[in-house]
């Protein structure tokens, strides 16, 4: 057979026509399955020569197909797994001859008893088989074979990233790994919910389209809304708005959804994100280092249920480490960040490799110095704590020292997992905070917000002490199961066009 994809293509279209000539409506309604291929293996009789009594009708896609003369043998595989197939002509008749009318990737319905072959392979002895769903587009599966120990080895027949993303249909359909992942990623989420609900904490949601973006510095992306005649923002953060119903007196909330970033794209980067916000009235930044430490456990725990990463996922050693902010970068600079102008961090952040370091302010200034002294050298899980003001405009200062915040941040392999605050609470302080930032915005910097006067306004009616964290779900899942690029733990990441 030629494999240029146009004759592939008309060769596939030309036997749907024959199906249907033959009476076989190629595209079905529905199919009453009763097993999974997984639970249909589970019923293979340990005994060659048995036969389960059980009736099973499984389903999914056609991954290989073999004949052999008036047999043939093929394997289905769906979400649970993978079950060999046997057809006879003696056993399906005249509808044998459709099975010359069937591709890999054909989704077909069939019936049988389980048995197991000469090889001891449980295999599901077809009495009859409906077609589901003609595949007119090959799937590129792969090949695999067995390894001398036992193991399965698969050659990817759909290796190329970039592909990968774009069709990710496609990257489930043939690669089982790409479906634990995210199968490992709904679990992980529903752990974490399940985690704060038994703590009292209420789900709630917040909008996605904002007047005023903000609870982040961020360039964000801008929309308009015909009817109303304005501009709006996708959201940057769930921040402003979850602490407004902290002030509302719903005491403990939460909210895991998407938030918008107008910014590049990288390893660990992508401009539609899942965060994780929850705030809790009456607790401050070390209460909140408690619950962090306790859900990273927790999600861990659901992600290392799934076989593939059972031994991916780390082990943790509880308190996490800390390291003082401060401390930390003065240390690595070797002189005290904070007595610091502005041409000078200008000069110490191009000394150690920072990049356009004159275009930044100096909140960005004191960030990227940061990133690459501290936080691109911590391995295992650690606080780093009490940030400068100038970094953490939504923060309370510390207690002792007002030239820091209560803040901290988990790290872990370099990358930035969460970020927490005793919530600054006095809207004076924080009036004079939006201003500051304010400032920094008209002078160009594009990540620095404005004054947000309705979350004033909500302040000023009173907001109680309060801690709250924020936790980037993709960058989680990322650490707990080894992966090293973003775009391999969102379904559909943002990409080009083609």
């Amino acid at each position: 057979m030629s494999d240029d994809p146009n004759f592939v293509l008309a060769a596939r279209r030309e036997k749907l026509d024959a199906l249907r000539a033959a009476g076989v409506e190629p595209f079905a309604y529905s199919f009453a399955r009763t097993h999974s291929a997984h639970e249909a293996v589970a019923l293979a009789a340990d005994d060659p020569a048995a036969e389960s009594v059980e009736v099973v009708r499984v389903a999914g896609r056609i991954a290989s197909m073999r004949a052999h003369g008036k047999t043939t043998f093929a394997h289905l595989v769906d979400g649970s797994g993978r079950v060999q197939l046997y057809f006879r002509r003696d056993e399906i008749g005249d509808a044998y001859t459709l099975l010359d009318l069937l591709d890999i990737g054909d989704v077909i319905g069939v019936t049988g008893v389980m048995f197991r072959t000469r090889s001891g392979e449980p295999t599901v002895r077809a009495s009859g088989f409906e077609v589901l769903a003609k595949s007119l587009r090959p799937l590129p599966f792969g090949k695999e074979e067995t390894a001398e120990d036992g193991s399965v080895i698969r050659h990817s027949g759909f290796s190329d990233p970039e592909q990968r993303f774009r069709q990710r249909y496609a990257d489930l359909a043939v690669n089982p790994e790409v479906r634990a992942t995210f199968v490992a990623r709904a679990r992980m989420t529903s752990a974490i919910r399940s985690f704060l609900d038994a703590r009292g904490y209420l789900e709630v949601e917040t909008p996605v389209l904002q007047p005023l973006y903000g609870g982040a510095a961020a360039r964000p992306f801008t929309t308009r809304h015909n009817a109303l005649d304005m501009s709006l923002f996708l959201r940057i953060a769930d921040e402003l708005y979850l602490k407004r119903l902290i002030v509302g007196g719903l005491e403990r909330v939460y909210e895991i959804g998407h938030d918008f970033r107008n910014e590049g794209i990288d390893r660990t980067h992508n401009p539609e994100f899942t965060m994780l916000e929850f705030y809790e009235a009456y607790a401050d930044y070390e209460v909140m280092m408690d619950i962090v430490e306790r859900l990273i456990v927790v999600a861990a725990d659901a992600v290392r249920a799934i076989p593939q990463y059972t031994d991916a996922v780390p082990t943790f050693t509880t308190p996490f480490a800390r390291k003082e902010w401060l401390a930390s970068v003065n240390t690595g600079l070797g002189e005290d960040i904070l007595a610091l102008d502005h041409v000078a961090l200008i000069q110490r952040a191009r000394r150690i490799g920072v990049q356009r370091a004159e275009t930044m302010s100096r909140p960005k200034l004191m960030d990227e110095i940061f990133q690459e002294l501290v936080e691109s050298r911590i391995v295992d899980p650690t606080f780093v704590i009490d940030y400068p003001v100038e970094l953490s405009p939504l923060a309370k200062p510390k207690r002792g020292d007002p030239r820091l915040t209560e803040r901290f941040e988990l790290f872990a392999n370099g990358r930035e997992l969460s970020n927490a605050f005793s919530e600054l609470n006095d809207p004076i302080d924080q009036r004079e905070r939006f201003e500051a930032q304010a400032r920094l915005r008209a002078e160009g910097d594009e990540e620095a917000v404005g004054v947000d006067e309705d979350y004033l306004r909500a302040m000023e009616y009173g907001m109680p002490p309060t801690g709250g964290v924020g936790i980037g779900l993709d960058r989680l899942l990322m650490y707990l199961t080894g992966i090293q690029h973003i775009r391999d733990v969102i379904l559909f990441p943002t990409l080009r066009p083609e």
